[in-house]
């Protein structure tokens, strides 16, 4: 199983959090770098373990790192090849 760690403190700003992802899963350039996008990929990811690190970052209701969450919350709902994992970042 391939795993991927994103930084949640990485997801905060929408344009900044949408080329992060895309770097960290080797989407393709006509990705379209939104939360519909990312949700669309996720549905074509086989055998994927993510790994968020700083989930204090998920913490405001509303926020962009929040709107990412559920994203990938959905995503694992619908594709049972994703596993999702929240953990402290370990100093």
């Amino acid at each position: 199983m391939r795993e991927i760690i994103l930084d949640a403190r990485e997801l905060s700003e929408r344009e900044r959090a949408q080329e992060y992802l895309k770097e960290s899963f080797g989407f393709p350039d006509y990705y379209g770098k939104n939360l519909d996008a990312l949700h669309d990929m996720l549905g074509e990811v086989k055998k994927i373990k993510i790994i968020f690190e700083n989930p204090d970052a998920f913490d405001e209701k509303y926020g962009y790192p929040k709107r990412v969450l559920n994203v990938f919350r959905d995503a694992s709902d619908e594709n049972p090849d994703i596993v999702l994992e929240l953990r402290d970042k370990k100093m």
